[in-house]
Order: structure tokens, then C-alpha cells, then sequence
């Protein structure tokens, strides 16, 4: 393996250098075997207790480990310097073809960015991150990766005492709206300039000698942003915490917390129980990216006009809506752009939300529908019935306009509506067996995520609803 650190090379002033603090008896759980193999890692790192690099015991030869220093809005408010409070950047992966990837140790200890934390994580919140990743990477969704989950004996102490846990994070990149405003607020416009020239040269390359690439680049995030948060609307899917400072410059889903994907479709879902005036909710999401955008803007300032920040901010629409609507014309089953499509899409969502229907079920059975059947698979699904046989029978008609086979439909529907998503109960149980230093949960739930689109024969049971203890997870910004 070749690592190095260009943010510790070329970026002295946006760091602090820091050792991992080990765990106490800490030993590697369970890895991403998929994920070693793309990085092409030996096997020796995952035998036995696992590879010290895994809970904080030692760095590999090249890693320079490192807390990121950024800023950020949250919530709404300006809450001034934050950064890496208990997670180290240890190094870049190269790999034989030229990529990099960043190797990020969370819950590694104590950082100067810690504040009032002890910068530990604790296994509940570790083994959510874990598969919450590797299930939006099973969508197709742009994300972060995990790589390895280690568990201790050390007491952590939350709204509980629990134990200590590490996660290993994968990434192409770190970097966060925050880190822009972090400089931008301290008055020093020369750094964020040399941010983005470094953002630029490392994953923005072709941009790089073009007299208009910070332009071209800022409307590049724009349009990152748009469409990771149009596939989060597609699959029902709550960040929980879209503060700028969880928000990746590359468009990738980072810094898991109070996530949820809903189960009864609840446009005003909140899946953040520290939301207390649903800031983050659902159908918020959307306009969240876009104020945060508006902020990572005014961060550019020193390098773009006032009419150059508006040109770029003004796709931020245009790629949202173009996203979000191929997805939900994909996940209906239509081929072609119709007038009366939005119409279609807006009834069934409202019929959804006033018997709370179960939001992946819901599509999923969809996609069994037949055109010339006049019930569906669907329609028990429903209470009210002649509410659904009215929205069906126009849906049907629909599809005749189409001329296109039932089997060609339903297979690309079954393509882009997921049998399978990490509802909260799922991860409950996943993390009581981790708790225990068991991963039979962990294995199983983690394969299917994988291929969350065709579940095996005994996979089924994943598709079924939640139970109602699952419905009533609480989950907050603790970790």
C-alpha cells in the first residue's frame, strides 16, 4: 500500500497534527470485505484482532494523521470554529491507477477542535455509520465508505455508559462547505483561495488552467448537491443533521448521525429527535441544501462576483428537479415526459401520506403492477380502497400510452425501486449483537444492502414492514 497526506503536505494552516489514542483492548469486529478488495488491500490487515491502524494503535508507513480544522452553520446559526473532534484524516490511499482515497479514523480521541467532547465514539453510533454508508452506496447514492468497525472495553459515557468503537471512513475527499467558511470568517481570503486551489487541482484537475474554473467549479458543487439530495428524496431518506459542516464538497453523503429512512411515507418526517423545530425534516432537505449552498457562496466571495455566485446558484434548481423527476418518473415505470405525470406523482403521494403508507413497500409493489390487470399487488396495501382503484385506474392508463411490455417495465422498476433500505429497527439489531461482540446481524443485513434491489430467498423477510417497537427508535446527534 502507498499512503501520503497532500492535505498535511500542502495545506500547513488548515490542521493540527495528532496521534490516534488507542483503545483500550481494542479489536477489529467486522470489515467491508467488498471494500478491501477494491482498495486492494492484503488480508493480513483483517486477521485475528485486526491490524492496530483499526483502533488507534499504529499508522501505517506514509500516514501523517491530522484533525481538519472548518467552521459552520448549525442549525440556522453560526456556531465559529469547529472542526475534527474526534476523527483523524491519517492518509491517502494511491492505488496503482492513479485514484486516492482518504483513510479517516472516527472516534480516535482528543483533538484541539474537541471542545466540550471526549472524542471517542460509542459502538451504537459506529455500527449505524457502518452500514448506513454501505446502504447508500447499494442505492447508488454518492457516499462515503466504511472500511472497518472495532469495538473496546472502554466505557464511553453518553446518555449511558456504553463502549468505545472506531470506524475506519473511506472517501475520495474530506473536504466540507465548512472548511470555506472557516477561513472566509476569519478574514483571511487568501486561504480560502489556496482551499479552493487545492480543491482544484487534487479533484477538479481538468479545470485547473481555465480562467473561469472557480466558476465552472462552485457551479460543479451546485450541481453535486442538488442531485445527491434529489436521490435522497427518491429513496426516503433524512439526513437529520445538514449543517455546513456536514455538507462534502463533493456531493458525497458524509457524517452519519440521527439518520432515518422512513417507513409510513410522512413528508414532515424528522428522523433527528434534536430537531426540535423540524429545521431538517423531510420535505425540508431540499431548500437545507440550498441555504447551505447560499452560505458556502458567500464563503466564495473573495474569488467570484456577486453576479457570478448567482448565475452558479441558480442551477441549483434546475438539477434538483431534473434529478428528482427522471427518478420518480423512473420509479413509476414511465418512459417518456408526460403533462399529467406530476399530477399522477402528487396524488399517490397524497393518498400515501393520509394512510401512511410504507414508503419502499408502497413503490416496490408498484412494480408489479400489470396493464391490463385491474387490481394490483398494491392495492391491499391501502384502506382506502376505491381511493386507490381511482389514482390506479388513471395509472394504468397511463402505462397503455407507453406501449411497452409489462416484463421490460417492471424490470427496470424493480431497477430503481429498492426492496430493501436500512429502516432503524434492522440497525437496532445489528447493534445489540455488536454489543454483545457478535456480527451475525451485521453480516447479513450488510450483504443484502449490497444488492439492495433483488433480496435472495432468504433475504425476504427484510422487505416486510417494521415491527412497531422499530417504528418508535428515537435517535439524536449523540454519538
Amino acid at each position: 500500500m502507498q499512503f501520503k497526506n497532500t492535505w498535511f503536505d500542502e495545506l500547513p494552516d488548515f490542521y493540527s497534527a495528532v496521534t490516534p489514542a488507542p483503545l483500550n483492548q481494542g479489536r477489529l469486529l467486522y470489515h467491508n470485505q467488498p471494500l478491501a478488495d477494491a482498495l486492494q488491500l492484503d488480508a493480513q490487515l483483517f486477521s485475528g484482532s485486526g491490524h492496530p491502524v483499526f483502533y488507534g494503535g499504529a499508522v501505517i508507513e506514509g500516514m501523517s494523521p491530522l484533525a481538519q480544522v472548518y467552521s459552520g452553520h448549525q442549525f440556522g446559526v453560526w456556531a465559529g470554529q469547529l472542526g475534527d473532534g474526534r476523527g483523524l484524516l491519517l492518509g491517502e490511499q494511491r492505488l496503482p491507477n492513479g485514484q486516492k482515497y482518504d483513510w479517516h479514523l472516527k472516534g480516535a480521541g482528543l483533538t484541539p477542535y474537541s471542545r466540550s467532547g471526549d472524542g471517542r465514539a460509542v459502538i451504537r453510533s459506529t455500527v449505524r455509520e457502518f452500514l448506513a454508508s454501505e446502504a447508500m452506496h447499494g442505492l447508488g447514492i454518492p457516499t462515503t465508505r466504511a472500511l472497518s468497525l472495532a469495538i473496546s472495553d472502554e466505557p464511553v459515557f453518553r446518555e449511558q455508559t456504553e463502549r468505545g468503537a472506531m470506524l475506519v471512513r473511506i472517501a475520495e475527499s474530506h473536504l466540507r462547505f465548512g472548511h470555506f467558511e472557516h477561513f472566509f470568517y476569519r478574514n483571511q481570503p487568501e486561504k480560502v483561495r489556496e482551499l479552493a486551489d487545492y480543491a482544484i487541482r487534487h479533484h477538479w484537475p481538468a479545470l485547473a488552467d481555465d480562467a473561469d474554473r472557480y466558476l465552472l467549479w462552485f457551479s460543479d458543487v451546485v450541481k453535486r448537491t442538488a442531485t445527491m439530495i434529489a436521490r435522497w428524496q427518491a429513496v426516503g431518506f433524512s439526513h437529520g443533521v445538514m449543517n455546513t459542516d456536514n455538507m462534502s464538497l463533493l456531493g458525497l453523503t458524509l457524517d452519519y448521525g440521527p439518520y432515518g429512512f422512513m417507513d409510513d411515507y410522512n413528508p414532515q418526517f424528522i428522523c433527528n429527535h434534536s430537531d426540535h423545530q423540524g429545521r431538517y425534516r423531510f420535505e425540508n432537505q431540499p431548500m437545507a441544501g440550498l441555504w447551505n449552498l447560499n452560505r458556502l457562496a458567500h464563503a466564495l466571495s473573495p474569488l467570484l462576483s456577486a453576479g457570478q455566485l448567482k448565475q452558479a446558484l441558480a442551477g441549483y434548481e434546475h438539477w434538483l428537479m431534473e434529478a428528482w423527476g427522471q427518478q420518480m418518473r423512473d420509479k413509476l415505470g414511465f418512459f417518456s415526459r408526460r403533462p399529467e405525470d406530476n399530477d399522477l406523482l402528487s396524488e399517490l403521494l397524497a393518498l400515501m401520506a393520509s394512510e401512511g403508507s410504507d414508503y419502499t413497500r408502497t413503490f416496490r409493489l408498484l412494480s408489479e403492477t400489470e396493464q391490463l390487470q385491474a387490481q394490483s399487488p398494491l392495492r391491499d396495501e391501502f384502506i382506502d380502497r376505491a381511493a386507490f382503484d381511482h389514482w390506479f385506474i388513471k395509472y394504468r392508463q397511463r402505462l397503455a400510452e407507453e406501449q411497452i411490455s409489462d416484463e421490460h417495465r417492471q424490470q427496470r422498476m424493480q431497477q430503481v425501486n429498492p426492496a430493501l433500505v436500512l429502516r432503524n429497527y434492522l440497525a437496532q439489531q445489528a447493534i445489540e449483537e455488536a454489543e454483545r461482540g457478535e456480527t451475525g446481524a451485521l453480516s447479513v443485513l450488510h450483504r443484502a444492502l449490497q444488492n439492495p434491489y433483488r433480496l435472495a430467498n432468504d433475504q425476504q423477510a427484510l422487505f416486510n414492514r417494521p415491527p412497531d417497537w422499530g417504528k418508535a427508535l428515537e435517535i439524536s446527534c449523540s454519538s
